[in-house]
């Protein structure tokens, strides 16, 4: 069994293409990540919450 991040493969296209929706509806984060990216300042950090899991959660977690 392969092991994916997703329990349907076959939906992870369908998950792509919403993410790049919800990044459009997100200017200011995305001004943050194409900001801060190439000095990665959260690189090894490990973050932790507790929050709904939607398609803007995707876009944080991400970023």
């Amino acid at each position: 069994m392969a092991d994916y991040k997703v329990a349907d493969i076959r939906l992870a296209d369908f998950g792509n293409k919403e993410i790049a929706l919800a990044e459009n509806e997100m200017p200011a984060l995305m001004a943050l990540r194409r900001k801060y990216a190439p000095q990665k300042p959260l690189d090894g950090a490990k973050i932790i919450g507790c929050i709904h899991m939607t398609i803007q959660t995707a876009v944080l977690i991400r970023t």
